[in-house]
């Protein structure tokens, strides 16, 4: 597997702008460049809005994979920045039919376990500027996945993600994902 991470995103919550009103989100990141540190709950310079639902210890990092940008430009006729998703890395070679429940990668001096797929909430509505977004992005099946940080360290574009170990008996995450769609 020649998997790696293409962008590294942060962003702090700030306000958006919905009707008459106010949402505090942290669903806007943006590229970064350089190291970046990894702790137990997440990137140096990245926050969540709501931890009831985003963050912690088993989200601290959403992953979601560069190979699905190509579908969503044409779905959407224009071109998206990586970040776009609200993800933190943007990675290649790893997809939900073949990522499991489990499995652990290495990148940089950090470690990680897959926890579970990203379930869209009104907010990836609210940075696309329309709801309609949710439901598309369901029914895609491109829900990226939330990973939790196995051990503390730094990150860096170009770095790999070594597979340090899996389960064959652990569903996908496409499989977990579909199955709670249903």
């Amino acid at each position: 597997m020649n998997a790696g991470i293409i962008s590294i995103n942060v962003g702090l919550p700030r306000n958006m702008s919905y009707g008459d009103r106010s949402i505090l989100t942290g669903i806007c990141k943006m590229p970064v460049a350089g190291r970046i540190k990894v702790g137990t709950l997440g990137l140096q310079g990245d926050g969540q809005a709501d931890l009831t639902v985003h963050g912690g210890p088993a989200k601290a990092v959403y992953a979601y994979p560069s190979e699905h940008y190509g579908y969503w430009r044409d779905q959407l006729k224009f071109n998206l920045p990586y970040g776009m998703f609200g993800e933190n890395l943007t990675t290649k070679g790893l997809l939900e039919d073949s990522v499991r429940i489990g499995d652990r990668f290495r990148a940089g001096t950090a470690e990680f376990a897959v926890t579970q797929p990203r379930f869209p909430c009104y907010k990836l509505g609210l940075r696309f500027g329309t709801m309609e977004m949710v439901k598309q992005f369901q029914e895609s099946g491109t829900s990226g996945f939330y990973l939790a940080v196995e051990k503390e360290g730094e990150v860096e574009s170009g770095d790999s993600l070594v597979l340090i170990s899996s389960n064959s008996d652990n569903p996908t995450v496409a499989e977990v994902f579909t199955s709670n769609l249903s």
